[in-house]
């Protein structure tokens, strides 16, 4: 097997080498090579590993997470502090556990009333290193051992189950069960399990949204950038292969970046790093785009969620972003040093972005001044220069398993015997490749953003086909299509399955069972025990609407919701900021092309005075200038709203009071013509007045 990449967790920041040991009680490898054994051996760090081996600790068994890395969390420690939740009344168990305690820790520790507990969202926004302080308490609690810096290279099988894993440095560590959590699927892989990378094809299992997509309309470009450079090939960053038949199969994967934690506060600021070797010309293609869309924002060329104490997870946005498009093509199965090489691209691709947008004098005044209000967050990532220790890993293999679970168990057949967690995020894919259209401009390709409802993850699609290995669980890559895990490779869900694979792993040790033969009455008595949530049809009713956001079936008059309403051209779901109504809004894409149109039509019981209030969040990179058309008695009225400016404590935007028939003849539509931004349509809420 090739050597995984972890090692460059060291090597990219050379003046850091001599600090090898965690931050956190564990063991850190020494000179000496050990031989241990536990009854479950969980190999990877991050959240679904922690909580895996946590689950299986508190179940009483002895455990041991071999960390590649000196961190545990993954990304929810490492920088992704802007949960992806979904519908949040679908996430129970362990999980949940996580967010109350990170809401706990606020309150004690700035109080209830204070600003950081209304800046934590119910625990569901959080700083970086809060998120692995609390992880590192779990682990501490269960008694869990961790070991740290401990890339795997090898395994040891005994037919079908597998005996022990070997590190890099010759460690070994057998067990009865085991359990891949890492974001690569190495264990899985080492241990000659079925697996998969990249798209499937459209007719491979009828999904009508898998493969090469036609057209993209999220974080597309807005306005024709030309592709080519003087000397008649693509500009950095655009990949030269024709335009593939849409719907058509291949092994590329979404894009990765990493989830950077900025603050605009100036006392905990560290200046934007120069990266080694640092290039202008890489970022042409930007400031062509600059050059075309001169009033950018920095929230139109990236995404910053506040999180508590001024800090942000800033996550890709728009055209040209943190997402570096197409670099990542090797990396799942890549050995070492192709491993290090794509995460050291990656690193500099976007240091230099931020830095080009920083300091580079062709970046427009106004865009220039605004970044250079942000800096990295001097207290977090402290033993990395203050830079995420995860790579964003968005996707890697995927087992192909017991169950394989596509688009028709995330939209139609969402009810599972075998339920050991739910799933509610869009599925959601990053861009897969930039490339020249025809008219030789640069075209983005690969994004899809569909919204879902809660359905069920089956525990059948966490193991492996019987004959290929008895005693392994995989709860990160687990088994399914690129457009099923596009909504379950969300963090929360990674932990819910955590929960179930370390129970399972108890299980089949007490019942001396392959993993697939595992009696599942008693794993699902033991989960709903433990507060996991497992049929998709009995949740709450009023907790149907995320908690925290605004019930339509609470609120007065007559609510329209965005999916109720008719919709014209391209509009992509969302739920990255909040609060809303319902389970979310939808936004054109920031195109401004006069394309997009969303009509609110009620049906009112009568005819009358109603005031209209219009609903959408706001945020640095909404439109300005957003039209708003009123269509009630009388002539048509229009309105002009700014969607970047802020309500008071978010509340609706009143647009007047309008008299309107009876039924279902008026209603208020909202479109892109000449817009600068994103626009956001959520809900119309038409309120009867006296």
């Amino acid at each position: 097997m090739s050597r995984p990449v972890f090692w460059f967790r060291f090597l990219r920041f050379p003046t850091l080498l001599l600090l090898v040991l965690p931050t956190f009680e564990g063991v850190s490898r020494g000179s000496e090579r050990r031989k241990v054994s536990a009854h479950v051996v969980v190999y990877g760090a991050s959240a679904g590993g922690v909580v895996a081996a946590v689950s299986a600790a508190r179940e009483g068994k002895s455990v041991i997470l071999v960390a590649p890395g000196r961190h545990v969390g993954g990304m929810v420690s490492g920088g992704l502090g802007a949960t992806d939740f979904g519908n949040r009344a679908a996430i129970g168990g362990v999980s949940r556990e996580f967010f109350r305690r990170v809401l706990d820790h606020y309150t004690e520790k700035y109080g209830p009333s204070s600003p950081q507990v209304k800046d934590c969202s119910d625990g569901f926004l959080f700083e970086p290193h809060v998120a692995e302080a609390i992880f590192h308490q779990m682990l501490v609690e269960s008694r869990a051992e961790i070991v740290f810096n401990s890339p795997i290279d090898k395994i040891a099988r005994d037919g079908a189950r597998i005996v022990s894993i070997t590190t890099v440095h010759g460690d070994e560590f057998a067990g009865s069960m085991f359990i891949d959590a890492s974001y690569e699927g190495d264990l899985m892989a080492a241990a000659g399990v079925s697996n998969r990378i990249g798209r499937e094809g459209i007719q491979e299992f009828g999904e009508s949204i898998a493969g090469v997509q036609k057209h993209s309309p999220a974080h597309q470009w807005p306005v024709a950038v030309p592709a080519f450079g003087f000397d008649g090939k693509p500009l950095p960053g655009i990949q030269d292969s024709p335009v593939a038949l849409p719907g058509s199969a291949d092994r590329k994967i979404q894009a990765y970046n990493y989830r950077l934690c900025m603050t605009d506060r100036k006392e905990n600021q560290v200046p934007f790093p120069k990266p080694e070797g640092y290039d202008p010309a890489r970022y042409e293609l930007l400031f062509r785009y600059l050059a075309r869309k001169p009033n950018l924002k920095v929230g139109q060329l990236m995404n910053p969620v506040r999180l508590p104490n001024g800090k942000t997870d800033t996550n890709n946005n728009g055209p040209f972003s943190t997402d570096h498009i197409g670099a990542n093509w090797d990396y799942p199965e890549g050995d070492t040093l192709t491993r290090i090489r794509v995460e050291k691209d990656h690193v500099a691709y976007v240091q230099g972005f931020l830095y080009f947008l920083a300091n580079d004098p062709r970046v427009p005044q106004p865009l220039h001044d605004e970044m250079n209000q942000w800096g990295l967050a001097k207290d977090e990532f402290l033993d990395t220069d203050h830079w995420p220790h995860q790579f964003y890993v968005r996707e890697a293999r995927r087992m192909v398993g017991a169950y394989f679970m596509t688009q028709d168990d995330i939209m139609t057949n969402r009810a599972k015997g075998d339920s050991v967690g739910l799933g509610s995020y869009n599925t959601d894919s990053h861009h897969v490749q930039r490339l020249v259209q025809g008219d030789g401009s640069v075209l983005n390709e690969g994004d899809f953003q569909v919204r879902v409802r809660p359905y069920a993850i089956p525990y059948r699609s966490l193991v492996p086909k019987p004959e290929e290995c008895s005693n392994l669980l995989v709860p990160v890559c687990m088994s399914a299509s690129h457009v099923a895990y596009g909504t379950i490779r969300m963090e929360p869900v990674y932990m819910i399955l955590g929960q179930a694979s370390g129970v399972a792993a108890s299980l089949a040790i007490d019942q001396k069972t392959p993993v697939q033969a595992l009696l599942f009455p008693t794993l699902k008595a033991k989960l709903v025990e433990q507060g996991a949530i497992l049929d998709p049809e009995r949740l709450p009713a009023t907790n149907r609407v995320v908690s925290g956001a605004l019930d339509p079936a609470r609120m007065p008059g007559v609510v329209v919701d965005d999916l109720a309403a008719s919709k014209e051209g391209d509009w992509s779901p969302s739920t990255s900021s909040s609060p809303f109504v319902g389970e979310g809004y939808v936004h054109d894409g920031g195109k401004g092309n006069g394309q997009a149109k969303i009509r609110f039509t009620p049906k009112l019981p009568r005819a009358g005075k109603y005031e209209v209030r219009f609903y959408s969040t706001a945020h640095p990179n909404r439109s300005t200038r957003t039209a708003v058309r009123i269509h009630a008695d009388g002539p048509d009225q229009t309105i002009t709203i700014d969607q970047r400016k802020p309500t008071k404590d978010n509340e609706p935007i009143i647009l007047g009071q309008f008299l309107f028939p009876e039924g279902t003849a008026g209603y208020v539509e909202i479109g892109n013509v000449g817009t600068d931004g994103f626009v956001i349509a959520d809900a119309v809420q038409f309120v009867p007045v006296p």
